[in-house]
């Protein structure tokens, strides 16, 4: 096929050795499957910012650190220079979220490098050697679907002791090869640390999971996993072997209303009495 001009220079530097074929055209990148010496790899061509549909939301950004200051400076003014670093920060971002959740032990495609705009990373096939189809594209037993749901959910669990939050998780970002679900598209990762949104964040990434294994197993829509395993999170317990139950129960308090209207009548009470001291310093 004919080489992308974002592959060319990759090419022209021997990086890789020829372009197969164009994989998908998603809302943040294109994906090829390229050659490289003997191995056939996944090049992600991440599209520019005006072309995706994927914005780089405030939230998405919260947390995330750039420790060259200029550079800092540069992307809250938005100049062309701070775009630009912005680019490289959303990039870098994907790199660095894959090297973690794969030395945590989490499924991921492992990944190579990232150069100009580029990833190069692991392709994963299923058992023939195929490209690996999509979660969403695949119809599952019930005994399937509670396996890889329990694989997932375990994976997930990896991912946030490792300080992440996917924060874009669904069928459609997880493949199937012959072990199991692959977890993919991770630009967008958040620090579950340092991201306020983060809760929310996991909290729907769950629930995506939970609500497509649930078509096939219907038992899995009654988990709650996602209160759970924040709960855990927050209180420090949370480890990859800490184990699960998908049981939450909300802390529910009775309110004693009698009390409470006494101390908003008391509260009124002394606001007007103070109105009045001060009505009265003012006429002397």
């Amino acid at each position: 096929m004919k080489i992308p001009n974002r592959l060319q220079p990759l090419v022209d530097d021997g990086l890789i050795d020829a372009v197969l074929q164009r994989l998908k055209s998603g809302k943040e990148a294109d994906v090829y499957t390229v050659l490289c010496g003997d191995n056939i790899q996944c090049a992600k061509v991440y599209k520019e910012a005006s072309q995706r549909s994927f914005k780089q939301a405030v939230q998405y950004q919260e947390g995330r650190k750039v420790r060259n200051t200029r550079n800092a400076r540069a992307m809250q003014k938005g100049s062309k220079f701070g775009r630009k670093q912005q680019e490289e920060v959303w990039h870098t971002a994907e790199v660095d979220a894959l090297f973690r959740l794969a030395n945590a032990g989490v499924r991921v495609p492992q990944p190579h490098m990232c150069l100009d705009g580029v990833l190069l990373m692991e392709l994963v096939t299923d058992a023939e050697g195929a490209v690996a189809p999509r979660l969403s594209d695949v119809t599952l037993s019930e005994e399937n679907a509670v396996a890889d749901f329990d694989a997932m959910i375990r994976n997930i669990v990896r991912m946030l002791c490792a300080g992440i939050v996917h924060g874009d998780l669904s069928e459609f970002n997880v493949l199937l090869d012959a072990q199991g679900p692959v977890i993919i598209d991770l630009p967008q990762a958040v620090d579950a640390a340092a991201n306020n949104h983060a809760e929310s964040m996991f909290e729907r990434d769950v629930n995506n999971i939970t609500a497509y294994y649930g078509q096939f197993a219907p038992q899995l829509l009654k988990t709650r996993y996602a209160k759970e395993i924040w709960m855990l999170y927050e209180d420090g317990k949370l480890t990859p072997e800490t184990p699960l139950t998908g049981l939450f129960v909300e802390e529910l308090h009775d309110v004693d209303m009698d009390s409470l209207m006494d101390e908003i009548i008391t509260a009124e009470d002394e606001y007007y009495e103070r109105q009045r001291a001060a009505k009265e310093r003012d006429d002397e």
